[in-house]
């Protein structure tokens, strides 16, 4: 979907059409960009940033409150229009999925089903996606993001290798600003570049990962469309209107987190093995911790538990934090245990 989140914002509230528009928390209180309009854009805003920085950039933008309830009505919305043409349906999050339409339902070629989807959503919801059809998942979200807002771009089997060669490396799956970094240290910019590297050599530089990029170099990528995918982690942060020093207060807002994180667990009748401890500092560093345990949580409180242990190993309390974050994952299915941390969700913190 193309800015969705202000898009509907826009939608609900005509007088912000055209308007430079940010979704997000204020600028007076640490707030933070999660998506903004094409017309903020512009200016250079984009989603992750502060939203003090954002009103620096353009002191007119507007700042709505995101309404999350919202969000989630319209995507399932659009979920259910991409239900008309396969049941193969991989949802990323609420404004973006893969789908797989080598047998649809609906007859005609990939490029008419995108059509006939982009027009859909425009008719139900007054709203416009992009979409990128190719032969993986890898170059369909190149594609997706190549012809942005309102956009259709295909790559076809015989231009997927060569396309690639002109890619910057960012582009690529995984590939975040700390690889991209890394990449560009030993003369790696484009998919041309890194096509040169042997398998031997992108597996002791990267590990496992460097597989996928041999393949991706060469437009390759068997990942499936894998639908009703069980969600990786489970997890819940704030950032704080105001730094944090004090240590007890840390592991006090960090509690509070976990106890979100708890219900979560319960509502989905999950569990997991890996608890991590997030932390962003006043320079916006980050830290995180984590401990992998042997056998599934048994409830809130062993969570809690760990949590003085992976604070510390952040540094907090040596120096002033604005983020906290707690998160579950090695997740799976809790069963009857689910019953079990009901109980301990209901004690006292």
């Amino acid at each position: 979907m193309d800015a969705f989140y202000a898009a509907i914002e826009q939608r609900d509230d005509p007088r912000l059409s055209g308007k430079p528009l940010v979704v997000g928390g204020s600028p007076h209180r640490r707030g933070v960009v999660a998506t903004c309009s094409y017309e903020a854009r512009k200016y250079g805003i984009h989603s992750a940033m502060s939203s003090a920085q954002a009103l620096k950039r353009c002191p007119g933008v507007l700042f709505i409150k995101p309404r999350f309830e919202v969000y989630r009505a319209v995507s399932e919305q659009i979920r259910s229009i991409f239900a008309r043409y396969t049941d193969l349906i991989e949802p990323l999050s609420l404004d973006e999925a893969y789908l797989d339409v080598t047998e649809s339902s609906a007859g005609g070629s990939a490029i008419s089903i995108a059509r006939a989807i982009k027009d859909s959503i425009r008719r139900d919801t007054a709203l416009t996606g992009s979409a990128g059809v190719s032969y993986n998942k890898f170059l369909a979200k190149v594609a997706s993001d190549a012809n942005k807002p309102d956009g259709l771009f295909v790559i076809r089997p015989e231009e997927g290798e060569h396309f690639v060669e002109g890619l910057p490396v960012r582009k690529l799956h995984g590939v975040g600003h700390v690889t991209e970094q890394k990449m560009k240290t030993l003369g790696i910019e484009t998919g041309s570049d890194l096509k040169r590297l042997s398998l031997e050599q992108l597996l002791e530089t990267f590990g496992k990962v460097g597989e996928y990029y041999y393949w991706a170099a060469r437009g390759v990528d068997d990942r499936p469309v894998e639908a009703g995918r069980v969600r990786k982690s489970v997890g819940a942060e704030t950032t704080f209107a105001e730094d944090l020093n004090n240590r007890e207060e840390m592991l006090r807002q960090l509690r509070e987190r976990a106890a979100r994180v708890a219900e979560i667990l319960v509502e989905k009748e999950l569990t997991g093995c890996t608890v991590t401890v997030k932390v962003k500092f006043t320079d916006f560093t980050l830290a995180t911790r984590s401990c992998t345990l042997d056998h599934p949580l048994s409830g809130r409180r062993e969570m809690l538990s760990l949590l003085p242990y992976l604070l510390e190993k952040t540094g907090a309390g040596l120096r002033p934090v604005r983020l906290l974050g707690v998160s579950v994952s090695r997740l799976r299915p809790s069963g009857s245990n689910a019953i079990r941390q009901l109980d301990l969700l209901q004690g006292k913190l």
